[in-house]
């Protein structure tokens, strides 16, 4: 692959379970500093720039299964085993960020050893009742009560687990104070890494703050462009299993906030593409059993206004995303 091709398909097809070891060779350069598969070592400088691996430095050799965008890219390196979590195309590319041009080619070879074949009849998506949406918030409100995000998707499965789906598919915890994070950031800088985890703002959900508030995003933009979702631990089961309610809204840019005449996120009205794109990450995982979209009786359907003034349409419909 070239250094100035973003990404290059493999022409390999991998399944769940699949076996994929790279080796990579050859050289590329950067301003005059060469590096083979392994990438230059993190420079200061990098803290502040997005790369597709922000724990690898430029020029790594990357991989991901699939061209869409919720894919996670990992880092290859000179030599990586690495099992497929879900099946798809296998692309390589270069950790580096989109105003990057290398001199040079790195060169890769790639074996794939067939995994164990998933077992038919995996667990389909749970239908939830009316009754039992019945019992969720349709919004989410600020501190003085004011109706914010909706809560357009639920996910069925113990604590832990909700943690770890979300982890393997590329979300990371935000920090919930700004002393936190500039704790983070520091410590981030002084380990030479990217700092992500920056803090949104508290909402609430059964009367209290969010359990957990993940973002994906770049740490160029982390600041003003992020998908972004909050998480509530309800106090319903299905099948013995937790039920967590999610607002997820992706912030675009800045606008004014109606509330303080202050600077608030603008996310996009579009919300029913940030709830997929969660549905998306989580099931290129493999640790999800099933999706499936349910409408409430009292649906948000049409468009309204956060608490800050900015505006969003949906078409009602919440995601049930239920992991093995």
């Amino acid at each position: 692959m070239g250094g100035q091709q973003p990404w290059t398909d493999t022409g390999l097809d991998v399944q769940p379970g699949d076996k994929v070891a790279v080796t990579g060779s050859g050289q590329v350069s950067y301003a005059g500093k060469n590096c083979g598969p392994e990438g230059l070592p993190r420079g200061w400088l990098d803290l502040i720039r997005s790369l597709p691996v922000n724990a690898a430095g430029t020029g790594a050799l990357i991989g991901k299964i699939g061209g869409d965008e919720h894919e996670v890219p990992f880092l290859l390196g000179a030599k990586k085993e690495v099992t497929a979590s879900h099946g798809g195309r296998l692309y390589l590319g270069l950790n580096q960020a989109g105003n990057d041009s290398a001199v040079g080619s790195l060169h890769a070879k790639i074996s794939i050893a067939p995994g164990k074949t998933a077992s038919a009849g995996s667990a389909a998506a749970v239908k939830l009742d009316a009754e039992l949406l019945s019992k969720i918030p349709r919004r989410v409100t600020d501190s003085q009560g004011n109706q914010g995000d909706m809560v357009n998707f639920l996910v069925v499965g113990p604590e832990d687990k909700v943690l770890a789906a979300f982890q393997s598919a590329g979300w990371v915890q935000v920090d919930r104070s700004n002393q936190e994070a500039v704790l983070h950031a520091v410590l981030a800088t002084l380990s030479k890494e990217a700092y992500v985890q920056m803090p949104m703002s508290e909402l609430y959900l059964f009367g209290r703050a969010q359990d957990y508030g993940l973002a994906r995003a770049e740490p160029a933009v982390v600041v003003a462009q992020r998908h972004h979702l909050r998480l509530w631990k309800t106090p319903l089961t299905v099948k013995g299993q937790p039920v967590w309610a999610g607002a997820a809204t992706h912030d675009l840019g800045f606008e004014k906030d109606q509330r303080s005449g202050g600077v608030t996120h603008h996310i996009d009205p579009a919300v029913d593409d940030e709830r997929e794109f969660v549905g998306q990450t989580l099931s290129a995982t493999g640790l999800v059993s099933g999706l499936d979209h349910a409408t409430p009786t009292d649906a948000l359907k049409g468009d309204f206004l956060t608490a800050t003034g900015g505006s969003f349409h949906s078409d009602g419909r919440v995601l049930v995303i239920v992991l093995k």
